[in-house]
């Protein structure tokens, strides 16, 4: 992982701890905050909001993101999850996958409200991506109509 200075790192967790007061879970009560951090500092928080259709809920590490994405920022160095529970919990794997798309070698955090913590890089969480197998299959087919 590389190293985060502690004050960003403070920002980061401190930020997704404020959003999981924002959210909206009134069906599963699992309030999650989540803060993605850009190359150039800035920090962009969320909070998961959930809907009676539960496909429709987003969590708050694609909404954080998705915020940096609609502010302009293409690249994610930082995620922060903050869940109010005794133990740290990852991202899920839709999560994951969006985290690849824009932080490919993001660091994770994962807090939550007593000391545990977990902390790894997205290479560590998500080793083989889906992206990766798409890019090489979509590469390959060019080559190939190339050759032809």
């Amino acid at each position: 992982m590389k190293k985060v200075e502690a004050a960003s790192r403070s920002a980061l967790e401190r930020a997704a701890r404020e959003a999981s007061g924002k959210s909206y879970a009134p069906y599963s009560r699992f309030r999650v905050g989540a803060a993605a951090q850009v190359p150039d500092g800035r920090i962009f928080s969320a909070c998961n909001v959930e809907n009676a259709s539960l496909g429709l809920s987003i969590c708050a590490e694609r909404a954080a993101i998705f915020q940096a994405v609609a502010a302009g920022c293409r690249e994610i160095v930082t995620v922060v999850v903050y869940a109010p529970t005794e133990s740290a919990v990852t991202p899920c794997g839709a999560c994951r996958q969006v985290i690849v798309e824009f932080g490919p070698k993001a660091d994770i955090v994962c807090i939550c409200d007593s000391e545990d913590r977990i902390e790894m890089t997205l290479e560590a969480l998500l080793p083989i991506p889906f992206g990766e197998q798409v890019q090489r299959n979509a590469t390959d087919r060019r080559a190939a109509k190339d050759e032809r």
